[in-house]
């Protein structure tokens, strides 16, 4: 029996101890998650995280580092997600920054205090939190970590 979760990037962008959420639709539900997609083919994880954070919020960045991987089944759908969370951190939050989502699922961007973030109760899945407790207590590893052949800005 063959098993293959489905690869996913996330990253963590944070200005002035806010943190970026995307408010997006799942389900039919509004929930918040950090800009965040799947890995498409030919893409580097780098890759993945840089279009998903243009598509979803309009900025173009790079990840700073990679917080960690996180292996979730979800228990909506029975899908194991096998997530790579990075991190960018910014001097001040950009204004007026809205993506191009190409699947039409993102209702809106906002820049959230942990506190917020700790007290929503339609979080897209528990790495959201996860992700976020661990960037905090400083889990961090370089870039260096994550090693493809399609990325070569990457050293």
């Amino acid at each position: 029996m063959s098993f293959s979760p489905h690869v996913t990037v996330a990253c963590i962008v944070e200005a002035n101890q806010r943190f970026l959420l995307v408010e997006e639709f799942d389900r039919g539900t509004r929930v918040f998650n950090q800009p965040a997609g799947h890995l498409e083919a030919g893409e580097s994880l780098i890759q993945a995280v840089t279009r998903e954070l243009k598509e979803e919020t309009g900025l173009e960045l790079e990840p700073d580092g990679l917080v960690g991987t996180y292996l979730f089944t979800s228990p909506h759908n029975g899908i194991t997600y096998l997530r790579f969370c990075f991190y960018c951190k910014l001097n001040q939050q950009p204004i007026g920054h809205r993506g191009d989502d190409p699947d039409g699922d993102i209702i809106a961007c906002h820049w959230l205090t942990r506190q917020q973030i700790e007290k929503l109760d339609n979080l897209r899945s528990p790495l959201v939190l996860q992700c976020l407790q661990d960037y905090l207590r400083g889990q961090r590893a370089p870039l260096t970590l994550v090693q493809s052949d399609r990325d070569t800005s990457v050293q």
